[in-house]
């Protein structure tokens, strides 16, 4: 049986009552699984925990493209649950994107606040009462890796997680990288623009499969979130165990992506990459 809580026993621990999903987040939701099928097969292994479906719990997942979060959505609306998701002021600001996140029940992460402590504990207590699982992505951007594998990351996800007193759970995803290029930093104009649309619009054509694996929940019991480098060893089991189940996905790919995308900067080296 998983354990769902490393300090407190499942018969004692009150949990959120489930979310109820806004209608507007709900058909938004609907039109974004139509949007991904529209792009690509959509192939969806393993599964989320039918008892951690509307608990508090965190979900990380690989970051390959700016379209991912679109794949992602979807196959958390397939599994279940309301796709929800860890998110940075800015995005969750914007006019129509960001209020449809925030009718979503996305959580929000002020980040350059001069009390870092202070958003960090609004932030944990957030994630601990806040019914349902909540996605997030461990390496903060997409992988520069030239063959796509993880980047490093960082240990926000995991010290959230345990000082949340949550558990941990992994998705591995492979080929939403094709369906749009990486593009710019900056969009300055419809030059910016133009390779994106491109890029979409041969994907449309070329029909790619997106692969999304969920994988078993992170053993993180003997680790503490005031045991000095706990954070960091939590750190690494999750970005393990997100690499090692994006093997199978990308089994003849492993040396790096058939598909070049010629925006994408190469300029990082992944640690989590298997010896081959």
């Amino acid at each position: 049986m998983v354990a769902l809580s490393r300090r407190s026993s499942e018969s004692t621990r009150r949990w959120p009552r489930p979310q109820k999903v806004s209608p507007i987040w709900r058909a938004m939701t609907l039109v974004d699984r139509g949007f991904v099928r529209l792009v690509g097969k959509l192939e969806i292994t393993g599964a989320i925990p039918p008892e951690l479906r509307t608990r508090p719990m965190l979900i990380a997942a690989n970051h390959i493209g700016v379209f991912d979060a679109f794949v992602l959505t979807a196959a958390l609306r397939e599994a279940g649950v309301n796709p929800r998701f860890l998110l940075t002021a800015g995005l969750l600001d914007t006019p129509v994107v960001g209020w449809g996140l925030r009718q979503g029940g996305s959580i929000r992460v002020d980040r350059g606040k001069a009390n870092i402590a202070e958003a960090f504990e609004r932030v944990t207590t957030a994630l601990r009462e806040t019914p349902g699982p909540v996605l997030v992505y461990p390496e903060g951007r997409i992988s520069h890796d030239p063959g796509l594998w993880p980047e490093r990351g960082k240990t926000g996800a995991a010290r959230m997680a345990l000082a949340a007193d949550v558990p941990v759970l992994t998705i591995s995803q492979w080929g939403a990288h094709e369906a749009v290029y990486w593009g710019t930093e900056v969009v300055s104009g419809w030059q910016d623009i133009k390779p994106l649309v491109k890029s979409w619009l041969m994907a449309i054509w070329r029909r790619p499969t997106f692969r999304v694996h969920f994988g078993p929940v992170v053993d993180l019991a003997d680790l503490s979130p005031d045991k000095p480098g706990d954070a960091m060893r939590a750190h690494k089991r999750i970005m393990q165990a997100i690499a090692d189940n994006l093997v199978p996905l990308r089994r003849d790919e492993l040396d790096g992506p058939r598909f070049h995308d010629p925006t994408r900067p190469t300029d990082s080296r992944s640690p989590w990459k298997p010896q081959l």
